[in-house]
């Protein structure tokens, strides 16, 4: 990637923090392990494609796996009028996400649960839900089976939004006879080298 391009990309993450009053750039491997992966935050390029998508409005609750310091959960509140759900189970990063809820201009459309992923029950109110493989395969399975229950105790439809997916995550996905695969968002013209896994792959739990 040449310089001036990494600047407008430095400039543009920067600027989208700055509108939406909260600080949630840059990498952190507090507490990342072989299950649970480093925070890094998703493009706010991709999350404007999300946005531009149609697929979530002021009707819809989103949930976000790996929270982080909340920079989804924030941008889609403010973009699309949705309320989000954040989940997060590293305090530190917690702690960021409730620092930034004091100052972010969506913070009223937006809660967050310091909790594993694994053992969180899902809200009826969930219909929406992003992952940026915040963890592996081994907890991704359990989190399902908590999806599942509550789209069995509430019947509604339920989009699932996987951006760069790992291959082990699109192999268990597809051999899942409950889950219907609706569609990908193209994000690799977005970056500067093109990537086969920059993607956004949406499936479903139907309603």
């Amino acid at each position: 990637m040449k310089i001036r391009e990494m600047l407008q990309e430095y400039r543009s993450e920067n600027a989208w923090d700055k509108l939406l009053r909260i600080k949630t750039t840059g990498r952190d491997d507090t507490g990342a392990n072989q299950v649970r992966y480093a925070y890094e935050p998703t493009p706010y390029s991709v999350l404007e494609r999300l946005a531009a998508s149609g697929l979530m409005g002021k009707k819809n609750t989103l949930l976000d796996y790996g929270a982080g310091k909340g920079r989804v959960s924030f941008f889609l509140a403010y973009e699309t009028g949705c309320r989000t759900v954040g989940v997060e189970i590293n305090e530190r990063l917690y702690e960021k996400a409730i620092k930034n809820q004091e100052t972010a201009v969506s913070s009223s459309k937006t809660t967050f649960f310091l909790q594993d992923a694994a053992s969180f029950e899902v809200p009826d109110t969930v219909d929406r839900v992003f992952f940026f493989n915040p963890f592996s395969l081994t907890i991704l399975r359990p989190v399902m089976g908590k999806l599942k229950k509550s789209w069995e105790e509430m019947q509604r439809e339920i989009l699932l939004f996987f951006y760069f997916p790992a291959m082990e995550y699109i192999g268990y996905l597809m051999q899942d006879k409950l889950l219907e695969f609706v569609d990908e968002i193209d994000t690799s013209d977005l970056f500067y080298e093109n990537q086969r896994r920059e993607k956004i792959l949406i499936f479903r739990l139907p309603g």
